[in-house]
């Protein structure tokens, strides 16, 4: 049998273990190997070898991208397929952007061709913004899940994805309920969950459009099915968490109403998670459920700063999310400098090491899934991406300017978006290349 082997020449830059909040040139765990080959066998990473001392054989597809960057795909922890619709909308916090925005663009997705059509331009975005994984919630519509999943199955994206939860709190067209939900739910988790690289999120709008009953039967299939993933948002706006309170009275907090509802476990993905207290952050902990902060989302509709570092300390983890439409873009590099303003209004200084773990190996460990993705280690699947180091006249000055790693690549991500990105490969096969940025 014919073996596929592609060498690919860069800048290789990923990450052994968490960087911590340490100063840049004392943080753990960055590897960086300039001008290398990595080497990607049927679609697997082999490894790499210095170009100065490695020369691939005739057997080996090259491409030499000396002068670029390569980087495991990124990871997206939270954005909504449908809300490409809306993103740049003017004017509101949460709630409001909830009734004005999102509910009538995720109407329209009831419609089998609207559905289609939109996870199709959703997934193409995702990729040309170097991004290869992402938790992704679709509309309340089975036919919008299964849009979506279909679509990154087949261009083998690593997708995590489910029919939204909403069966009160909502407009028409927007509500199921609860043996309508679970119905369907358990189709789509026959038919997609563990199909190629595909995993199945109940997906839980967030607590105020989910009864009691609906939320007890999500807890019931995370408890029943292995492997499934829980997906809501979680403490973001002050109205919303006040709203939550009234709702279920009974609860401790926001984030106890879904523990009590037995979705808090090592697969949980919260969004957010401003508006917590040290108790909440004890149960994240101690439940393993992660917050993915989404840094953009939170500037753009006010809801305020996430304190990640407290998170962290209290043994939480977190990953980032553009949060599309409440966030502004969907290229990581932008959240991610988002990231950064966030941490300094709250007296913190974000490195791009950090940044980058969160966004690469962090948050594929926080998903279970790092023997997989998130790193150049040998063994996992070539989700890459290739960038240029500058776009434009100021980055390129700028650029030329630094003189350390940490000061090239924090200039990077803090100057760069989807136009620094080359090419995107899904296991090793590339599925997007910026034209004229061939090697």
């Amino acid at each position: 049998m014919t073996r596929s082997r592609l060498a690919l020449r860069a800048d290789l830059l990923d990450f052994t273990a968490d960087p911590g909040w340490s100063a840049p040139d004392a943080a753990p765990g960055v590897r960086w190997r300039p001008d290398h080959w990595l080497l990607v066998e049927d679609g697997k990473i082999l490894g790499a070898e210095p170009a100065g001392v490695f020369t691939p054989g005739p057997e080996w597809q090259t491409e030499d991208h000396r002068g670029r960057l390569l980087l495991p795909g990124f990871i997206d922890t939270h954005v909504h397929s449908p809300q490409l619709d809306v993103i740049a909308s003017f004017g509101t916090e949460l709630l409001d952007w909830l009734n004005t925005y999102t509910f009538p663009a995720e109407l329209r997705h009831a419609d089998p061709v609207v559905a289609g059509q939109g996870a199709e331009t959703f997934l193409d975005a995702l990729l040309s913004h170097g991004t290869t994984t992402a938790v992704v919630f679709p509309t309340v519509h089975r036919t919008s899940a299964d849009a979506l999943l279909s679509g990154a199955h087949r261009r083998g994206m690593r997708l995590i994805a489910g029919k939204v939860l909403m069966d009160r709190h909502a407009p028409d067209g927007l509500r199921d309920d609860v043996v309508g939900a679970e119905r369907d739910s358990r189709e789509l988790i026959r038919q997609w969950h563990g199909t190629g690289r595909l995993s199945y999120a109940m997906t839980v709008r967030f607590a105020p459009t989910s009864t009691p009953e609906q939320l007890a039967m999500a807890g019931r299939l995370m408890r029943e099915v292995p492997g499934l993933y829980m997906q809501t948002h979680v403490a973001e706006n002050r109205a919303e968490v006040a709203w939550v309170a009234e709702l279920f009275p009974e609860a401790r907090s926001y984030l106890d109403v879904y523990h009590r509802a037995g979705l808090l476990n090592e697969r949980a993905v919260l969004a957010h998670g401003i508006w917590l207290d040290d108790a909440d952050r004890q149960l994240l902990a101690d439940t393993g459920a992660q917050i993915a902060h989404s840094p953009s989302s939170n500037l753009f509709l006010g809801s305020g700063l996430c304190a990640w570092p407290e998170l962290e300390a209290a043994g939480a983890r977190v990953t980032l999310a553009s949060d599309v439409g409440g966030g502004t873009s969907l290229s990581m590099l932008r959240t991610l400098a988002d990231a950064y303003k966030v941490q300094a209004m709250r007296g913190v200084k974000l490195t791009a090491w950090k940044a980058l773990h969160g966004a690469t190996l962090g948050a594929a460990q926080a998903l279970g899934l790092d023997h997989e993705i998130g790193s150049l280690d040998a063994g996992r699947t070539a989700d890459l991406a290739l960038w240029d180091w500058a776009h434009g006249p100021v980055a390129q000055h700028r650029d030329g300017r630094a003189r350390k790693v940490h000061e090239r690549v924090f200039a990077w991500m803090t100057l760069g978006d989807e136009r620094n990105l080359a090419a995107t490969w899904v296991a090793g096969h590339a599925i997007f290349r910026r034209p004229g940025a061939e090697p």
